[in-house]
């Protein structure tokens, strides 16, 4: 049955991420508000029945000099990714987003591939035997996500490269996971590593205290993430690029993005975004203090929001990117090795696609992207 495609108004697209269980923070309208670099629309597929079945935020980069678009759809679009006909969805994106003058599209289909759990994983650190998630066995696969990735080569679609690590796409292939469904917060706790339970234990012992702030507080966060891109060598995002979030992200649902600041004798030591949508819960940004590390305020404010999207009905934690190395001599490996103590899992993700509209316009872009 052939599905009808056109542009949808906000109110439509939230209504529809609001009737499903979770969707990313990135297929959300009012995170177009948050990218304001980026023309952004609403579309919709519908059913013979006139009834919306499948929503997607596109992101449109306009080329230098051109008018023609990057189309990109982040973690999206929210649609049937199982379905046998996926050209029925995907060929009339593609007739839309040409007629608004894209040369080429990427979307990254919330697709889960396989799933690695924290024991599997730490056995395979100790053997010191495999070098990348890949290499050993994983605790459970979606045979249909290879279908899915089947069927998009077939279609002409390409697959972006991992980089060797799961941070070649725009947006992490891989990402470690906490399940909260059908689980007591007891049995959550009970799953942390020895470590994790210690410094929690210790956070409290030392009198760091929680608290869960609003807009009047994203400079004290931004104090804090200041400290830590000087640390950890990457440029930050400005304060004003945080407060256009709360912003927009709060007007659309006053609990899409939360604020935490962990204190210890009144002086703020860390400092994490929370977001949720549905089910759905991620630790977006974090930042911390060069001092007083011992107190273990990093540990104390992660548990706190654990707690917190347990009590709204959260389904997944999501602590978002790391990547696929096991070999404790690669710089990325701390990513990882802190997660891990969760006891969540590690999550393979379909990775990001592409469709060249202009293959001439699209290679010219994959030269300039890689000369940045």
């Amino acid at each position: 049955m052939s599905l009808r495609l056109r542009t949808i108004t906000r109110e439509e697209h939230l209504a529809f991420i609001r009737s499903r269980a979770s969707a990313s923070h990135m297929q959300v309208p009012s995170w177009g508000d948050v990218k304001a670099e980026w023309r952004t629309e609403s579309i919709g597929w519908f059913d013979q029945h006139n009834q919306l079945v499948g929503a997607g935020l596109v992101l449109y980069r306009q080329l230098p000099k051109v008018k023609r678009y990057l189309a990109y759809l982040p973690e999206g679009p929210v649609i049937d990714w199982f379905d046998r006909d996926l050209d029925r969805w995907l060929q009339p994106m593609l007739a839309h987003l040409k007629s608004q003058g894209a040369f080429s599209v990427k979307m990254g289909p919330p697709v889960v591939i396989r799933r690695w759990n924290a024991p599997t994983i730490k056995e395979a650190i100790a053997a010191k035997e495999a070098k990348r998630l890949r290499d050993i066995e994983a605790d459970w696969y979606e045979p249909r996500a290879f279908e899915v990735a089947d069927r998009l080569r077939k279609a002409g679609w390409l697959q972006g490269e991992d980089g060797g690590a799961g941070f070649g796409d725009v947006q992490p292939r891989y990402v470690f996971q906490v399940p909260l469904a059908n689980r007591s917060l007891d049995d959550i706790q009970k799953g942390f590593n020895q470590l994790w339970r210690r410094n929690i234990k210790k956070a409290e012992k030392s009198g760091v205290e929680v608290v869960q702030g609003g807009y009047d507080e994203l400079p004290i966060f931004h104090q804090l993430y200041l400290v830590t891109a000087e640390r950890d060598k990457f440029t930050p995002r400005p304060l004003s690029y945080f407060q256009r979030m709360w912003r927009a992200l709060t007007v659309e649902d006053p609990n899409r993005m939360r604020l935490y600041i962990a204190y210890h004798e009144g002086e703020p030591l860390a400092a994490t975004t929370m977001l949720v949508v549905g089910e759905h819960v991620w630790y977006s940004y974090g930042a911390s203090a060069n001092h007083k590390r011992e107190v273990k305020p990093s540990n104390a404010v992660q548990w706190r929001m654990m707690r917190d999207a347990y009590a709204l009905g959260g389904g997944v934690y999501d602590l978002r990117g790391i990547s696929d190395t096991l070999d404790e001599n690669d710089h990325l490996f701390g990513l990882i090795q802190f997660k891990v103590g969760t006891g969540g899992q590690a999550a393979e993700y379909l990775g990001e696609w592409d469709f060249p509209l202009n293959k001439l316009l699209h290679k010219a872009l994959d030269l300039y992207m890689s000369r940045r």
